[in-house]
């Protein structure tokens, strides 16, 4: 069984990549759904967070106050770096965890930065995905609204060069290729 880790960044089609590989039948973990839902349904991890920045993390309801962490951890790398030595751990176990138990020849899971968590090194192969600039501007900014700016800002902090992983693959999503033929090749490689 191999463990592939599907990335790319904002904007290049990462996520209709896993939905075309879920379509054909395959598993397909997604980090930052999960992550989301263990930092809500753990309480050893919302005790750490409450540990590393305060009580205000959560709610009154016990929720994570994701507004209150965002204010904390944009642009400060430091902080960002604890919440992920927080939360990766567990996002690499349960992968791990549930890549044992599939039945199939091959288990994906989706990953913006495969490299801050580790991932890269935990999969046997990294599909990268790629889009021309120009198509990323255009679909976030129909997405999410953001300004072409703001799109630009996001697409220049995340950096791929330090994967490390000798196996990686890429995946043009340019609207030309045809992602389904890339992707049958992959599988059959």
């Amino acid at each position: 069984m191999k463990l592939i880790a599907i990335c790319g960044g904002i904007g290049s089609g990462k996520s209709v990549i896993s939905h075309i590989l879920t379509l054909m039948g395959y598993e397909v973990y997604d980090c930052d759904s999960r992550a989301k839902a263990l930092m809500d349904g753990s309480e050893e991890i919302k005790a750490e967070l409450c540990n590393a920045f305060g009580d205000e993390v959560l709610t009154s309801d016990r929720r994570i106050n994701r507004k209150y962490l965002s204010e904390k951890i944009f642009g400060n790398k430091e902080s960002l770096s604890r919440v992920n030595s927080i939360v990766h751990p567990r996002v690499v176990a349960e992968i791990i965890s549930l890549a044992q138990n599939c039945q199939s020849d091959y288990y994906f899971f989706e990953t913006a930065l495969p490299q801050e968590s580790g991932l890269d090194k935990v999969a046997d192969e990294v599909w990268l995905v790629t889009a021309p600039v120009e198509e990323r501007i255009a679909r976030v900014q129909l997405r999410n609204g953001l300004s072409r700016q703001q799109v630009l800002s996001r697409i220049n902090s995340q950096d791929y060069s330090n994967i490390q992983n000798e196996n990686v693959k890429t995946i043009v999503n340019d609207g030309v290729q045809s992602v389904l033929c890339q992707l049958i090749k992959l599988l059959t490689i």
